[in-house]
């Protein structure tokens, strides 16, 4: 199955700039995806137009404004398969999950409790957790996973005890691509008793998610990496858990009533929204996921998959390449190195001929140490990403390496 390339390219703004005084080609979306100019749109429009803060006013601006906002939070809801007062909006994934971490199991978590991760987990989903296990005195175990970045579902089930409490993990990896069997080990976890978490960032552009049919008790991700705007994001709990859960942000709208006394807070997910929030990023995260439902899911699949696969298997016969992650199952990225070359200079040298990926330590230390490593390069596609793109970067490796493995 096609669709037109053309035409979603021509949606996308960044991608007629140049960089180093080449055609910018972009294989950087794992870290963050480029905005469709409806996103930029939405944006604009709301500070030149529509103007307003929500929830406070009973003016025309406000309302209107109050009424987007709200809207917004019923595409969440329609998009991931839950209740609207189950989306609360955050800063991104990462607040999401340290939202979890500090409001729901601080606590609740007693020493000697155990809280699961798993080896492939970016840092976002591990250091909360260490932060809320060291002042309570909780043990952290980890799910290993094997040398193709599979996780050990044997080992996790034989970690998993009456004293486990949560368990934290990716939907898909950002360094080694993986997309987790997050519906089996969430059934894992419930028959000990443990609540399940999901770190959803680099699934939720390329995984149907349904939080329902997953059973996951939180489920977090942010705007950025579905062509949104930075600075938002988005939490899903169940409804049982946020109105047990008590917020660690405290100001205005997220109350019922003040008093020096008390404060008694709203129901959720308004309870967890303290202050002003990000009203343009809200609405520009309701215009991208708009754009990326008006994509044929099943065709940018298979176009995904057709470009990773060619870039995954000539990248392999590339001499001292070193390829991490080869699930069968998995999201578009490949994660790399180059015998004798640092990340950084190979990154560096792409660059320069317009090509950008990420490099370093791509924010999952432990798992590149799983192989060794303390940094690598990753390339990752997104659906405006071209069959020339791939050839091009496969073309300027090819190039590049006869020179930098003979320095």
């Amino acid at each position: 199955m096609a669709f037109d390339l053309e035409k979603l390219r021509s949606q996308i703004p960044m991608l007629k700039q140049t960089m180093n005084g080449h055609p910018l080609v972009y294989l950087d979306n794992a870290a963050t995806t480029l905005k469709p100019q409806s996103v930029i749109d939405a944006i604009s429009r709301f500070y030149t137009q529509e103007y307003s803060t929500i929830h406070r006013s009973v003016h025309e601006l406000s309302t209107s404004a109050s009424e987007r906002y709200t809207a917004v939070r019923q595409t969440v809801a329609r998009f991931i398969r839950c209740q609207e007062e189950e989306v609360i909006f955050t800063r991104g994934a990462t607040e999401s999950l340290n939202i979890v971490a500090q409001c729901y199991a601080r606590p609740l978590l007693k020493k000697g409790d155990e809280i699961i991760l798993s080896e492939m987990e970016h840092h976002a989903n591990i250091v909360p957790w260490q932060l809320v296990a060291e002042e309570k005195g909780c043990i952290i175990k980890v799910i290993p996973m094997d040398d193709e970045g599979n996780l050990l579902l044997e080992e996790y089930a034989k970690i998993l005890t009456p004293r486990t409490k949560i368990v934290a993990v990716c939907h898909a990896s950002n360094s080694v691509a993986t997309i987790n069997p997050i519906k089996e080990m969430a059934i894992m976890a419930h028959e000990v008793g443990a609540i399940f978490v999901v770190d959803g960032a680099q699934a939720i552009a390329h995984v149907p998610v349904d939080v329902a049919q997953l059973d996951c008790d939180f489920y977090a991700f942010s705007g950025h990496k579905i062509y949104g705007p930075t600075g938002v994001g988005v939490l899903f709990g169940k409804k049982a858990l946020l109105e047990m859960m008590t917020p660690y942000h405290g100001g205005g709208d997220m109350v019922k009533e003040v008093t020096f006394a008390k404060t008694t807070f709203q129901d959720p997910p308004l309870k967890f929204e303290a202050g002003t929030p990000l009203i343009a990023g809200v609405l520009g995260l309701g215009a991208a996921i708009d754009f990326y439902q008006s994509l044929d899911r099943l065709a940018v699949e298979n176009h995904e998959r057709i470009l990773c696969e060619r870039l995954f298997s000539e990248l392999g016969n590339v001499p001292g390449m070193r390829i991490f992650g080869k699930a069968a199952c998995r999201v578009p990225l490949v994660t790399f190195t180059l015998d004798k070359v640092h990340p950084l200079d190979l990154g560096t040298m792409l660059s320069l001929k317009g090509i950008a990926i990420r490099t370093g330590t791509l924010c999952a230390q432990p798992a590149l140490h799983h192989f060794g490593e303390r940094s690598a390069c990753r390339v990752s596609l997104a659906p405006y990403n071209t069959q020339e793109e791939i050839e091009f970067i496969l073309n300027t490796l090819s190039e590049l390496t006869p020179s930098l493995l003979t320095r």
